[in-house]
């Protein structure tokens, strides 16, 4: 059967110990527990104003986590030398505005192309594997290929938030094969949750799932092994379905 990896992201983890400012719930504690039940990395966003995943907690999660880290970031200075300094396994460019609750929609890399490049050329050159994400926009997967990333992570909210829209559902599709026809690795993530991730796994090009919000909630209900041990399973069936 294929396996689809699951990337589980742990940035509101940091959010509940940051309410308080106090030292727990633990990020790092938390990814340990995840991978454990069955995670295949883990992901951690440092936002410019640091209001969830910290420096400290990066370093940590290099360090101490067995499975590979995915560092999200936005394309400034500031973050590319952090990366460079931790060499996560991958990083994950992604649009960022201070004001927004969650990350609005995905990278604009055909408009961004001059701004985008040199920044994964020094990851690529650091060994460090650079994703985009992206919306499932035909053009934007184009000018991916074209920047040397060879990875897209299609990004999935809209989808979630309209399930009825069959369209939206169409053009995650499209979008996939195209991603496999152009020689880049397709990953997936934004919105997903038990309810909605079987059609996503059921996509033949989809090697990874990336899941943060949905997993944090449902721990508080049964505990974070078991949610990631049932996203694991819904995951895994939908690859079934699909075969």
């Amino acid at each position: 059967m294929r396996h689809i990896r699951l990337g589980v992201n742990i940035d509101h983890v940091a959010t509940v110990r940051n309410a308080r400012g106090v030292t727990y719930p633990d990020p790092v504690r938390a990814a340990e527990i995840a991978i454990a039940a069955g995670a295949d990395g883990i992901t951690a966003h440092l936002r410019e104003d640091r209001r969830h995943i910290r420096d400290a907690d990066i370093r940590a999660l290099k360090d101490r986590i067995i499975k590979p880290l995915n560092f999200e970031m936005a394309a400034t200075d500031e973050m590319l030398a952090i990366a460079l300094a931790t060499k996560p396994h991958g990083v994950c460019l992604v649009p960022e505005k201070r004001t927004e609750v969650t990350t609005e929609g995905g990278l604009d890399v055909v408009g961004g192309q001059a701004h985008l490049a040199p920044f994964i050329a020094r990851l690529a050159d650091a060994g460090i594997r650079v994703s985009l994400f992206i919306d499932p926009d035909l053009a934007q997967l184009d000018m991916a290929r074209v920047l040397g990333a060879p990875v897209v992570e299609l990004h999935t909210g809209a989808y979630a938030e309209h399930l009825d829209d069959t369209d939206q559902f169409d053009r995650l599709a499209l979008a996939a094969a195209h991603t496999r026809a152009l020689g880049l690795e397709c990953h997936a993530g934004h919105g997903l949750t038990v309810a909605n991730v079987a059609p996503i796994a059921g996509l033949s090009e989809v090697v990874e799932i990336n899941i943060g919000h949905f997993l944090i909630g449902e721990a508080i209900m049964v505990g974070l092994a078991q949610a990631v041990r049932d996203m694991k399973d819904e995951i895994a069936r939908g690859a079934r379905g699909a075969a």
